[in-house]
């Protein structure tokens, strides 16, 4: 690996930049790419929230994954793993989906309450068939979403459960000291109010949430938002100008089916005063072709390709919702919350299949960032999205196995993307190049930049190119600092064995004859705050 670095370390001066501290040899083909950042035009700000993080009770994504019950050896604070929630504090998380998915339209809140040892025991019928203690409740999630910043992204049961049912738990959530639910509450441990920022209204209804048709869906969602209320004072709209006024998300994209958003935004448009909402989902996995097949790791450039074609559909599919939302809201009133993304592949070899166990990769890295650049670019509809999934599931930030805990390449972007929250986005233009894999016809670079509060800007550069460097020019900048993410190989890992294997390095440059110029590893992602 030294060698790796020395080499890269002497093409950088040569292309006049320097400071990078590890890196993949170039090739002689490597391409020039000028980015040129327009700081002086004022974008949407990139909502903090397109970093959330989804948490469903699958697997050991929970169980195992950030709860361990109080008397376990491994160090927790209420049962909650103490390395898991260091870690996520570390990425400003925003906010926390729960408790699913599919799970959460079989969830009935009341299971999940009360003395753990009188809770009721299930099978989760959706993930493995595994039984469901529901020792990780109400009480326990709120705990870890304070325990790490985060918001509660709360999920109703639409599907098996009923308004009223949803409406009560809201209140047993929310409501003060003077109603029975919130006496319950208090009885139960905790007597002040919680807050509920984002309540999602179903999920996935026309599958795995009843089977319901577009008009049906509409129908149930309509008494659903009436009737969960949001009784926390610091969260009604007169209050603050509305700032903390609850947002309902509600179902909308269904793979390539466009009529759930389309029948949503018809019945908003013309909906009276009794119900209301504020945001419409889109669901959309990195697959390659369902049902997921793509090797998580072991895999050639062809699957690399295939990988990154499916992901750069997501602007796409952004492009087409906002399109229907647009026709009866053109003043944006709605957002879009992408509240499930991800890449979903080939499942561990000898995991149970219900688990959705998979190894995480330098190309999930990829995949991740390109995906956040694309929000970024559709700030002014997308304002909520959620990683699919937080730990041990999917495209999981961290992986846990007993007391062991690693990062995974996927976490290293959301920590070097933290910068962008809530930065306000600033267009750059650029020329992508192409990379060519068989039939896959590519761009090579990705570009994304934005505008801090303190007006620092902020550029993030990914090398799509698994095998060759790209030289990138930003005319008008005199310095820049920041990391690099790349590894030894794309499909290279974090292990518990090595953990570290991809993993950042800092990375710097300076002003040279054609402006601050810079080399980008093969398959990289790189962060810099630059300076004029």
């Amino acid at each position: 690996m030294m060698g790796f670095a020395k080499t890269f370390r002497t093409m950088l001066l040569a292309a006049g930049a320097v400071g990078i501290g590890t890196g993949m040899p170039a090739k002689a083909k490597d391409a020039e790419v000028t980015v040129a950042i327009d700081a002086a035009r004022q974008g949407p700000v990139i909502d903090r929230n397109i970093f959330g993080q989804f948490a469903e009770h699958l697997g050991t994504g929970i169980y195992g994954g950030v709860w361990v019950g109080k008397d376990s050896p491994i160090p927790n604070v209420r049962g909650i793993r103490s390395d898991v929630v260091g870690a996520l504090k570390a990425l400003r998380v925003p906010n926390v989906r729960w408790p699913g998915g599919c799970f959460a339209d079989e969830y009935h809140w009341r299971d999940g309450i009360g003395p753990a040892d009188k809770r009721r025991v299930q099978i989760n019928s959706n993930w493995g068939g595994v039984p469901e203690s529901n020792a990780f409740g109400t009480h326990e999630f709120m705990d870890f979403a304070e325990q790490i910043g985060a918001d509660a992204y709360v999920s109703v049961n639409i599907g098996s459960g009923t308004a009223a049912e949803a409406g009560q738990w809201l209140e047993y959530i929310t409501a003060e000291k003077d109603t029975s639910l919130a006496k319950e509450r208090a009885a139960n441990g905790h007597p002040a109010p919680w807050k509920v920022p984002i309540l999602g209204l179903g999920n996935e209804n026309w599958g795995c949430g009843g089977a319901m048709s577009a008009t049906h869906y509409v129908e149930e969602m309509k008494r659903f938002a009436n009737f969960t209320r949001n009784y926390n004072p610091a969260q009604r709209p007169d209050v603050n100008g509305g700032a903390g006024k609850m947002k309902r998300i509600v179902v909308g994209w269904d793979s390539d089916k466009l009529d759930y958003t389309e029948e949503v935004m018809k019945a908003w448009k013309d909906h009276v005063y009794s119900w209301d909402i504020e945001g419409v989902s889109l669901h959309k996995y990195t697959t390659g072709g369902w049902p997921p097949h793509l090797p998580a790791t072991g895999f050639g450039n062809e699957d690399y390709a295939i990988a990154i074609a499916d992901t750069l559909t997501m602007d796409d599919l952004l492009n087409r919702q906002a399109a229907i939302m647009d026709k009866y809201d053109p003043e944006k009133k709605l957002l879009i919350a992408v509240d499930e993304w991800g890449a979903w592949l080939a499942l561990t070899p000898g995991s149970n299949p219900g688990f959705l166990q998979q190894q995480n990769s330098m190309r999930d890295a990829v995949l991740a960032a390109l995906n956040l650049n694309i929000f970024a670019r559709h700030a002014d509809r997308v304002k909520i999205a959620n990683i699919a999934q937080m730990i041990n599931v999917l495209q999981a930030m961290i992986l846990t196995d007993g007391g062991k805990m690693v990062l995974t390449p996927t976490y290293h972007v959301f920590k070097m993307y933290v910068p962008f929250q809530d930065a306000q986005f600033t267009p750059v233009t650029f020329n992508a190049g192409q990379y060519v894999s068989g039939a896959h016809k590519l761009p090579r670079v990705d570009a994304m930049a934005a505008k801090d509060k303190s007006g620092q800007v902020w550029i993030s550069l990914v090398n799509i190119d698994p095998d060759a460097g790209t030289i990138v020019t930003l005319p008008g900048y005199r310095s820049a600092s920041g990391e690099v993410l790349t590894a030894p190989k794309v499909d290279s890992v974090n292990s518990f064995e090595k953990p570290a294997v991809v993993t950042p390095q800092p990375v710097s440059a300076r002003n040279g004859p054609r402006g601050l110029t810079l080399m980008l590893p093969p398959h990289s992602i790189t962060v810099l705050k630059v300076t004029r």
